[in-house]
């Protein structure tokens, strides 16, 4: 959420960020609706502040008056803190009542694009930032797509996830399975090595918890919600680790902070169909690792450019063609400042999908969750939130599958084959 003291000194960078982001016109209105609320908002506060002290003025009269034994003067005074205290009981319940108003609209408006960020409004307007590494396979013309290869090796079940749960929901077993933990044991241990504090966390979060990331109020529907016991289903770790310092005040020599976490996760993806989301293309629920930093404002942007760093290294440990993108203002999420997406290419369906993506929240989740800390001066201030996929599974077995398949079977990556315990899948 946006700081109201940045909307009120930068109104018109937030309405050209807005405009990057290609929102519709009406959107620019809510800026102002939110600086009027804020105006009424601090007019009744002030008129609330000056009558609680005009009370705590009188009852120091009242007791005096008591004392020297002027009661009748003491009790026209009490009348009087009762008529003070129904005018403060009335503008307290419109004080509230505006500054629920006020934050719901608060929540409406996304974060200010990066400058680098350019005009657009679909991921048909993401510029490259880092042309593609890594030569693309050239397969035969018998190569399979992954889910005609999990067949034959038995890797992964999609019509049993569909048994057990519904579509969406696959079911790995054997090789399929342990490449999957292997994966996810490797990008652990990568991430360890680049001083990440390993979290388990909870796989379902409070309403809190949702506010405090972006992810609620839930625009688009993607995330499960357990009625009875008013909780969410993680859509990412993003959303319960970055959570962990929620309402604290940092010391300054805690900064940074590195946490890594692997969570399964839940998304509803609602109104994806089509051949484009077959086999692992497109799941509900997935497995991911994720790296979650917390930086002072001046480091966050070169805290950017190591997560961008460690994800590379990761796609070329595994020898896969990848490409980055930098999201135009249209393509980026709700909360994010900057993001760069990294796509590999899956060889036998011709086509780039993305795996990973990094971002800079900038004090967008940290003004929602009041994290701060204590700079050299002892002054508060928010701190900046990123964080990145590294990497996300589904998509990395696919494109694993598919470009290193051979008349002899899938070839399993170097760096992996000492989680596998096997070189090739046959």
């Amino acid at each position: 959420m946006l700081e109201l003291s940045f909307i009120k000194e930068n109104k018109d960078k937030v309405l050209e960020g807005l405009e990057r982001r290609c929102y519709p016109a009406e959107t620019t209105q809510i800026i102002d609706q939110i600086l009027d609320l804020n105006e009424q908002r601090k007019s009744l506060q002030a008129f609330v502040d000056v009558k609680k002290s005009e009370i705590n003025k009188l009852s120091g009269q009242i007791g005096q008056l008591f004392k020297s034994g002027e009661a009748d003067k003491a009790n026209a005074l009490k009348e009087d803190v009762a008529k003070v205290k129904e005018e403060i009981g009335g503008k307290e319940s419109q004080l509230s009542e505006t500054s629920e108003q006020l934050t719901l609209l608060l929540y409406k408006i996304p974060n200010v694009p990066h400058p680098s960020v350019v005009k657009g409004q679909s991921d048909e307007d993401n510029e490259v930032h880092i042309p593609h590494k890594g030569d693309l396979p050239v397969l035969g013309e018998d190569a399979k797509p992954h889910w005609e290869l999990a067949k034959q090796y038995n890797l992964f079940d999609l019509e049993l996830g569909v048994k057990i749960t519904g579509a969406g929901f696959p079911l790995y077993r054997g090789k399929g399975a342990k490449l999957e933990r292997a994966l996810i044991n490797y990008f652990l241990d990568e991430a360890s090595k680049r001083g990440y504090e390993e979290i388990i966390p909870p796989l379902l979060v409070n309403e809190a918890s949702g506010i405090g990331t972006g992810s609620l109020p839930d625009k688009e529907g993607q995330m499960y919600y357990v009625e009875k016991d008013d909780l969410y289903l993680i859509p990412t770790a993003e959303v319960p680790v970055t959570n962990i310092y929620r309402g604290d005040i940092l010391d300054e020599a805690q900064l940074p902070i590195k946490l890594t976490g692997y969570t399964p996760c839940f998304r509803r993806e609602a109104g994806s169909y089509g051949a484009h989301v077959r086999g692992l293309n497109r799941v509900h629920q997935f497995n991911k690792v994720e790296i979650v930093r917390f930086e002072k404002p001046e480091n966050s942007y070169a805290a950017l450019e190591e997560m961008l760093k460690h994800v590379t290294d990761l796609l070329e440990a595994l020898g896969l063609p990848f490409r980055v993108l930098r999201l135009c203002g249209g393509d980026l999420t709700f909360a994010s400042a900057l993001t760069y997406d990294f796509e590999v290419y899956s060889a036998a369906q011709k086509r780039w999908l993305e795996v990973s993506s990094v971002s800079n929240f900038e004090t967008f989740q940290s003004n929602r969750m009041k994290t701060r800390y204590k700079d050299a001066n002892k002054k508060k201030q928010l701190v900046h939130t990123l964080n990145g996929s590294a990497l996300a599974l589904a998509r990395i077995v696919a494109c694993i599958l598919e470009n290193n398949q051979t008349a002899e079977g899938i070839t399993v990556p170097e760096v992996l084959r000492p989680y596998t315990k096997f070189d090739i899948i046959d």
